[in-house]
């Protein structure tokens, strides 16, 4: 049977490829209000195609930012399995422009890579799966499982309204288990089972001293300068075997098991001083790179201002500097618990003759872990092997997706992190984009794998 899908596939590769050009030129970019209507293309770009595959109750969800499409399929009857299939439409702006190689509007195929926003984020890996579904019911007629669709338009900036519409129509989008692709693969043909997120939660620290820049000739040595008492402050967070010195931080932490450690250790990811520039890694003492990455948590000043920016010297002592703290947390740890110890740390630490201020920000996330001898696991990691020939890897990624937390928390259920992108995609950057052989593998484990989940 999934020969036929396959054959299908690869048959009407040029027809596939145009409708997936078509989807990407629309510039869904959601953080822009002037792209308000492009936004508004892309949802009905989903909700057409939808239809036209035979989906039923295909819904444009209004919210208070960007819609949110909704589609059922049920006619695997009722002893198949439902998933839950999330992914986004909205883009990343395209920022700075002149960086750019071609449009990025306008695909482009250079060297094996479709050079286009969104090619990898989320658009290429949202639109795999739509054509996988058109394949087996332009091939078999129906689909091997029922399947309940979530595609949103405000993931890019913090899907602000997802939380409260999964929250409330729970009995709407209720499933056996989840699968997301807005994910990647630790390298290129290297298929990869991410089996845990890190969570994530930050602090906005801000230091006020005088109420106007000063004169640093006139009052230096009799004024607390604000940037200096931010970075005593920032210095007492972590010491220099990356350790953070937070009090209670670690205390929640669940413990790197051996058999963990034996996983990432096979994992060939990529060399961070050849794909960051930096001269070496700098780790947490006791922990591999890898192993800090996808398994320990994190603290980072993600930024730190105040004072003269511009060319040349301007002799003042600043009013004020801020800086903005994110931490990115494992399985164990609280995000609003941490960020109270933060806070406590901090005015414990401040200096005096300024004023600290605190701010939380109000994204936060738990980490999501799944046991990577789950069935629903294992089944993935054998279709990712069948279709890109060789030994799937088992990792634990150090970034974060809010939705798997909240998807866990609200229907207990597993999730299937099923990515196809590359550390060479350039997400977020300029010239992102594809490769097209992950684009044809990663559509054969699809295929796969709905037809290992399909009732016998």
């Amino acid at each position: 049977m999934t020969r036929d899908v396959l054959n299908y596939l690869n048959d009407h590769n040029e027809d596939l490829m145009k409708k997936w050009n078509d989807f990407l030129s629309i510039p869904s970019v959601s953080t822009d209000s002037t792209h308000k209507q492009n936004i508004l293309e892309a949802a009905e770009f989903l909700k057409s195609y939808l239809s036209e595959l035979g989906f039923e109750n295909v819904t444009q969800m209004e919210t208070p930012g960007h819609p949110l499409i909704y589609a059922e399929y049920t006619q695997a009857g009722t002893e198949a399995p439902t998933v839950l299939f999330y992914g986004h439409y909205d883009v990343q702006p395209v920022d700075p422009i002149d960086q750019w190689k071609s449009d990025p509007f306008k695909p482009e195929i250079r060297d094996g890579r479709l050079y286009a926003r969104g090619s990898s984020d989320d658009k290429g890996q949202v639109f795999m799966h739509l054509a996988v579904f058109e394949a087996f019911i332009k091939t078999e007629g129906k689909l091997p499982i029922n399947v309940k669709v979530c595609i949103e338009g405000e993931e890019e900036i913090g899907s602000e309204n997802l939380y409260d519409i999964l929250h409330t129509k729970k009995d709407l989008f209720a499933a056996d288990f989840a699968v997301i692709s807005d994910s990647g693969m630790v390298a290129k043909n290297q298929p990869t089972i991410l089996y845990g997120l890190k969570g994530f939660t930050g602090i906005e620290i801000t230091v006020k001293g005088p109420d106007h820049d000063l004169h640093s000739g006139m009052y230096g040595g009799a004024i607390k300068n604000p940037i200096m008492a931010l970075t005593q402050i920032l210095a007492s967070m972590k010491n220099k075997d990356e350790v953070i010195t937070v009090e209670g931080f670690y205390d929640d932490v669940e413990p790197l098991s051996d058999e963990e450690r034996k996983l990432i250790k096979n994992v060939q990811g990529e060399d961070y001083q050849t794909t960051t520039g930096v001269t070496e890694t700098a780790s947490e003492t006791g922990y591999t790179a890898k192993e800090h990455t996808m398994a320990r948590p994190t603290f980072e000043i993600n930024g730190m201002y105040g004072g003269y920016q511009g060319e040349g010297t301007k002799t003042i002592i600043p009013s004020s500097a801020t800086a903005k703290i994110t931490c990115r947390l494992v399985p164990g740890q609280d995000p609003e618990k941490i960020q109270n110890l933060l806070e406590k740390h901090v005015y414990h630490h401040a200096p005096t003759g300024v004023k600290v201020n605190v701010k939380k920000e109000k994204l936060s996330a738990k980490a999501y872990k799944v046991e990577p001898d789950h069935p629903l696991i294992q089944k993935a990691a054998a279709s990712y092997t069948k279709a890109f020939g060789k030994e799937t890897v088992y990792v634990r990624m150090g970034g974060s997706i809010p939705v798997v937390e909240w998807m866990e928390a609200i229907y207990d259920i597993p999730i299937v992190l099923l990515g196809f992108g590359t550390p060479e995609d350039r997400i977020h950057s300029p010239n992102e984009s594809f490769p097209l052989d992950s684009f044809k593998k990663g559509m054969e484990t699809l295929v796969y794998y709905w037809d290992s989940l399909r009732k016998k």
